[in-house]
């Protein structure tokens, strides 16, 4: 899949790696990465704040393992990591101020044990940096070798067409991808954000498209999340559960799994299908704590649903198209 308005082709799977370091120790999350590469996954994720729930100090150990399972191989795959999440307790040692950035792509350069990235993301929106400054650093890192491209996460839709706007104005790099969150329990996406991205040739690089692990079925009784789940798993357990652990959206996870039982797929194959299916979606960005996970998640991208599943799909999530202001 071309990403965007690049020459560059990637894998439709993204392979993200937030859960390398704690949920997956490094054999794990070797075994994780070699079933990924053996199916054909060229794309892989990851960012200087992970692992999901670290604290300061374990910041960073999981560009610190894809690094040591990268070498010897750097040149077979696309490399993508982040910055802007808070790496420390000072003010300047996160956010999107030259200083971060430049200070960032350096330090995961050498976790990574690589002398660039194919992609370098802003994690997340900064409003305290004059947004002129963040692309000027953006420019800086691609123009130095560093990055070849640059892209973002989390970020609103005008954010993004101001940042365009700014960037084509002053002749810097522009942001060539968005990484939104996207799955058939949020779909708010595609009333403004993901028709942006069509319309200024952004790829989308769509996270949590199995909602945390909600899309899977493995989560039944609301009062007992798995113990090895993103529900259960300490800082990040709350920040999931205010996403998707709602009567609504497992009211809506039964009626899904009804369709995919009908259908004769397995939930999660169908889920990821579905966002893979959608016109504005580039690629999915899947993860595991398990190896053992992901044989039904990499044979999702071989899956092609029909116009009428799709259709009794949008019939069970149409509703979640809607903000909470809408509801």
């Amino acid at each position: 899949m071309r990403l965007g308005a690049t020459g560059l082709q990637v894998s439709r799977l993204c392979l993200g790696t937030m859960t390398f370091g704690t949920q997956a120790d490094e054999r794990e999350s070797f075994a994780i990465l070699d079933a990924a590469a053996a199916a054909g996954v060229n794309f892989i994720d990851t960012a200087d704040v992970y692992p999901l729930g670290a604290g300061y100090a374990g910041k960073g150990e999981t560009e610190r393992i894809v690094g040591r399972w990268l070498q010897g191989r750097r040149e077979q795959f696309i490399l993508a990591t982040k910055c802007a999440s808070p790496m420390g307790p000072l003010p300047w040692q996160g956010g999107t101020s030259r200083k971060h950035i430049l200070h960032a792509i350096d330090a995961s350069l050498k976790r990574l044990g690589t002398d660039y990235v194919d992609l370098y993301q802003l994690h997340r929106d900064d409003p305290a940096t004059p947004l002129d400054e963040t692309l000027e650093a953006l420019d800086t890192v691609v123009r130095s070798g560093r990055a070849r491209y640059v892209g973002v996460s989390n970020f609103s839709a005008w954010r993004i067409a101001r940042m365009l706007g700014r960037a084509e104005a002053r002749q810097w790099i522009k942001p060539v991808t968005v990484q939104p969150r996207y799955n058939l329990l949020f779909r708010q996406f595609e009333r403004d954000l993901l028709p942006m991205c069509r319309e200024e040739n952004l790829a989308t690089l769509c996270y949590n498209p199995l909602a945390g692990g909600l899309l899977t079925g493995k989560h039944r009784d609301p009062a007992a999340p798995d113990a090895q789940s993103r529900f259960a798993d300490g800082k990040a357990a709350a920040m999931y559960k205010d996403r998707y652990w709602h009567a609504r959206e497992f009211e809506a996870v039964a009626r899904i799994a009804a369709v995919a039982e009908e259908s004769g797929l397995p939930l999660v194959r169908l889920a990821l299908a579905w966002v893979l299916a959608q016109p504005d979606v580039t690629c999915a960005l899947i993860g595991a704590s398990r190896a053992s996970q992901l044989p039904d998640v990499l044979a999702a991208v071989h899956e092609e649903l029909g116009a009428d599943l799709l259709a009794r799909l949008d019939a069970v999530t149409r509703a979640f198209r809607l903000g909470d202001a809408d509801r």
